[in-house]
């Protein structure tokens, strides 16, 4: 099972866009079992509207024995589908085949405990069309006496919003510790509810037996391009010089493999990296927590970004994968590079985001996770005003409403040689043609809070000049 499952995930968490061209082609020669998506330059994102489902699914993974060894079995589902036509049918038995190995991503060797902390963490399935579900999961000790084995909550949903959907899993663990039929009538009631517009809340109904009927608020942030990431996880674990070699690798769609023993580590980081991103979206691989049995991505020739636990680190370097990025969370430290980070990003705007983020180490007024994450994002938000802002100034639109990208024009227009350096390599990118695809398609802007941070800049730039 583990074959099939391994080999489903390794076609559908690649995607392909325009500039991939003969590469692609030949990675697919090579490997007979990858299917490249259906709907090439596709892009996908956690971010969504309001009024939408909150989740898909909710599945109970338990351990059971089977030759001689635990493995995680979906124990509970809800909702039960029926009548699903042929095609969603198999989607469904797909996508609940693999959430157990996502659940219990560290192998087999279990055994009954009479403690266990419970810890918070998430995945991300991708399928082939390039759109994306996030598994929320919590793991816990069920109540009871004697050794236990651990089992794992997990809410399936197209939504990216990780502080929300805890303070919902935290009302499910709640339920367990009294009666699994009490978390019923509150997900039903969850699934009744509307997700709601950023900044708003949605008040939700649950009775609990001996406690009456409780009023549960779920509020979802004002910035919500923010609300799928915590960067202070990464802040404690890495230095803001570290950070931005992680960065600069990310951004020229490189491998990056990240080591922690702790799955919520391991999650929230490396959200954390693909936030920095913003206002593209990292395209190819990603895979926050990697299941023992999947250890063999990290030999994949394109790029990819995964977070592996720390017990495999001597199974991962022995495998015969291409240049990456390994960082260890643990220790706070590079274990293996490229050697070029350094000079991947132009020097300046390099020092003015480690300024600003070694600001945030020396800031006690700073507390709470919103502000640290405004602080972070601001920082490489505005790098890549700087760097591509201009981009709509170079789309030629026709008579028909469709725009095409005049590239050239847009990297000759950069005035700096280290930043056209930069660009001309930047433009290469899947991100970058997929943002610009997106582009071509509309003259109203994608990323409205990119765009009124382009505004903010030109009008500084003028009132500068102006004085």
């Amino acid at each position: 099972m583990a074959t099939s499952i391994g080999s489903f995930f390794r076609r559908s968490l690649r995607r392909s866009g325009r500039r991939e061209g003969k590469e692609e082609a030949s990675a697919a020669e090579n490997n007979p079992s990858r299917v490249l998506p259906g709907k090439p330059g596709e892009r996908s994102s956690v971010f969504y509207s309001a009024g939408q489902f909150f989740f898909e699914y909710l599945v109970v993974v338990s351990l059971k024995m089977s030759d001689g060894c635990y493995k995680p079995k979906i124990t509970y589902q809800f909702p039960k589908r029926e009548n699903l036509l042929k095609g969603q049918k198999e989607e469904e038995e797909r996508l609940l085949q693999a959430i157990p190995l996502f659940c219990f991503p560290d192998g087999n060797n279990w055994a009954p405990v009479t403690e266990f902390p419970s810890e918070t963490f998430s995945f991300v399935l991708t399928d082939v069309d390039g759109s994306r579900k996030i598994g929320y999961c919590r793991r816990l000790l069920p109540s009871g006496r004697g050794a236990r084995l651990p089992e794992v909550f997990c809410i399936i949903s197209c939504l990216g919003c990780f502080g929300l959907f805890s303070k919902i899993l935290d009302e499910v663990e709640k339920r367990r510790q009294i009666s699994m039929a009490v978390i019923y009538p509150f997900m039903q009631g969850l699934r009744e509810s509307p997700f709601p517009a950023p900044g708003k809340t949605v008040t939700i109904k649950s009775f609990i037996p001996e406690s009456g009927t409780e009023l549960i608020e779920l509020t979802r942030p004002v910035d919500a391009h923010l609300e799928h990431v915590e960067f202070q996880a990464l802040l404690q674990r890495l230095s803001p010089h570290l950070i931005l070699h992680i960065f600069a690798s990310a951004v020229l769609e490189r491998r990056l493999i990240f080591l922690a023993e702790e799955l919520s580590v391991l999650s929230q980081c490396i959200h954390a990296v693909a936030a920095l991103l913003y206002p593209f979206t990292w395209a190819h691989t990603y895979i926050p927590v990697v299941p023992e049995c999947l250890l063999a991505t990290v030999c994949c020739p394109t790029p990819f970004m995964v977070g592996i636990q720390m017990r495999h680190l001597e199974q991962v370097l022995d495998q015969p994968m291409e240049e990456a990025l390994i960082v260890d969370l643990c220790e706070g430290k590079i274990l293996r590079a490229v050697g070029d980070e350094e000079e991947i990003l132009p020097i300046k705007l390099q020092n003015e985001m480690l300024t600003s983020l070694n600001r945030h180490n020396n800031n006690n007024n700073i507390h709470t996770s919103e502000q640290v994450n405004t602080l972070v994002s601001e920082a490489f938000v505005q790098f890549f005003v700087r760097m591509v802002g201009h981009y709509a100034s170079h789309i030629k639109w026709s008579k028909n409403g469709s725009g095409t990208f005049q590239e050239r024009a847009f990297c000759k227009a950069i005035a700096s040689k280290t930043n056209r350096k930069f660009v001309k390599k930047f433009v290469k990118t899947n991100m970058f043609s997929l943002f610009i695809e997106e582009a071509e398609k509309s003259r109203i802007p994608q990323e409205a809070y990119f765009q009124q941070k382009i505004t903010q800049y030109h009008e500084q730039k003028k009132h500068r000049r102006d004085s």
